[in-house]
């Protein structure tokens, strides 16, 4: 809960002593007895028992909380509920939402897919200049610079564990693909069968 990134299995257990493997295994326990696949303690309330609970396949009782144990890019971390995400977001936000622009929304797309990519090619991509564009998104922490390019010396970008965070997801190679989406494409299986060219 203290620390800005997710915690790795490893890094926990190098700070409680313990080994990766049992970690781990703890992680793993505590993950399903925040969904409510766990007994609860022997000596809870009696009546909270009754109607406020799921049953799970075991037959024992117990309810969800209303925080969950992810891992996700590349470490563990604790979030609220997707179902308590509107509750939560309004005490939190408190009426202030910092959105991305559609421009810096299409920039971060191009450096996510073509990672690692420099600021002339993402400019090339898009048809426009992105300068303010990715230092607005450096500073949102959702991209960094990964060095240069040894043929032409630009910087190159990518995205960073934040991004993963924000998307919910564990890498980059999670992200939906493409060319389903993309048009114009009814047939093209063609040109790529043996036999064909």
């Amino acid at each position: 809960m203290v620390i800005d990134e997710p915690a790795t299995a490893a890094a926990l257990a190098a700070g409680l002593n313990l080994t990766v493997d049992v970690v781990d295994s703890l992680l793993a326990e505590l993950q399903r007895e925040y969904n409510g696949y766990t007994v609860s303690a022997p000596d809870a309330d009696v009546a909270s028992h009754s109607s406020n609970t799921s049953s799970n396949n075991d037959g024992n009782n117990a309810a969800p909380r209303g925080f969950e144990l992810r891992n996700i890019a590349g470490g563990w971390r604790i979030y609220s509920r997707a179902e308590f995400a509107e509750v939560v977001g309004g005490f939190v936000l408190e009426g202030q939402t910092a959105r991305l622009t559609q421009a810096a929304l299409e920039t971060l797309a191009v450096i996510a897919y073509r990672q690692p990519v420099s600021r002339a090619r993402v400019s090339a991509i898009r048809g426009v200049n992105v300068d303010s564009v990715v230092r607005t998104l450096m500073q949102r922490g959702l991209i960094e610079d990964v060095g240069t390019d040894p043929e032409s010396g630009a910087i190159l970008y990518r995205t960073t564990s934040y991004f993963l965070e924000r998307m919910g997801i564990g890498s980059v190679a999670e992200l939906p693909q493409l060319s389903p989406h993309l048009p114009g494409l009814e047939g093209i299986e063609e040109f790529y069968e043996p036999g064909r060219m």
